[in-house]
């Protein structure tokens, strides 16, 4: 079964159980449901056959199937149930380690389904023993400093324009010359002369710096920023939060002279 896997550790530390995200949720067999109560399997499978006869939830939204490979080498269809049928296993169950999941799920795990990320607030405001909020700060600014969201930003802006329609010509013109602004202002050459310049067959990669996958396709040769350094990728894309204003006032400069 495909999808990420997060690590949740009981609170004792005496136990981890791996969940798998997918499709904005979790899914959890029934033995490992189990696992996670401190329950039998048995007992997990009444209460999820309750759980469906009294209509607290509906079968087809709350459960799916995934292949697994077992000990004998043979593949085995295995029923897993998401966050919901968890949850309401867990207030069934009455135990400690339902509780603390129940706790940690409401609090944590749906922030980072949703959101992408959770955060200790009170931890971060005081801070005891080694600090992180440096390594906070610097992979927000990596982030930030992606491309796909600084064209998101410039997009946020010129979506405002009461005539606005991101699929035509107009637009996909506009965006490339904000490219091409970004791209003269860090390497002083355009997104064709930085191409023509830096495609060599004869370096590894056809010379990229950055492409999708684990090897080059004929797509990414064609694409001016694949062939930027690092120093010049955080130049062009970096948006330091400590000169938003800044970085703003900037940004509206260069928009004004693409029209």
């Amino acid at each position: 079964m495909a999808g990420e896997l997060i690590l949740y550790t009981t609170d004792d530390g005496t136990a981890s159980i791996r969940l798998r995200a997918e499709g904005g949720t979790v899914w959890l067999s029934q033995l490992e449901m189990a696992d996670l109560f401190q329950t039998s399997k048995q007992n997990i499978s009444l209460h999820i056959k309750n759980v469906l006869a009294e209509g607290e939830l509906v079968e087809t939204a709350v459960v799916k199937e995934y292949l697994t490979t077992a000990s004998d080498g043979k593949n085995y269809k295995i029923k897993a149930y998401n966050l919901d049928m968890t949850l309401a296993v867990g207030y069934r169950v009455r135990s400690l380690r339902g509780t603390q999941f129940r706790q940690w799920a409401t609090t944590h795990l749906r922030e980072y389904l949703i959101k992408g990320f959770v955060m200790d607030d009170e931890r971060l405001k005081e801070p005891g023993g080694w600090d992180y909020f440096d390594e906070l700060l610097e992979r927000i600014r990596d982030i930030r400093a992606s491309e796909k969201r600084f064209y998101q930003k410039v997009r946020d802006i010129y979506v405002t324009a009461v005539d606005y329609d991101g699929k035509s010509a107009a637009a996909q013109l506009f965006f490339q010359k904000v490219q091409n602004k970004m791209l003269w202002a860090i390497t002083g050459h355009t997104a064709a002369e930085l191409i023509s310049g830096r495609a060599d067959a004869a370096q590894p990669n056809m010379g990229l710096s950055t492409f999708k996958g684990s090897r080059v396709r004929q797509g990414d040769v064609t694409v001016a920023k694949n062939y930027l350094q690092q120093p010049e990728m955080r130049k062009t894309w970096h948006a330091d939060a400590s000169h938003d204003n800044e970085r703003v006032g900037k940004q509206a400069r260069c928009l004004s002279s693409v029209q």
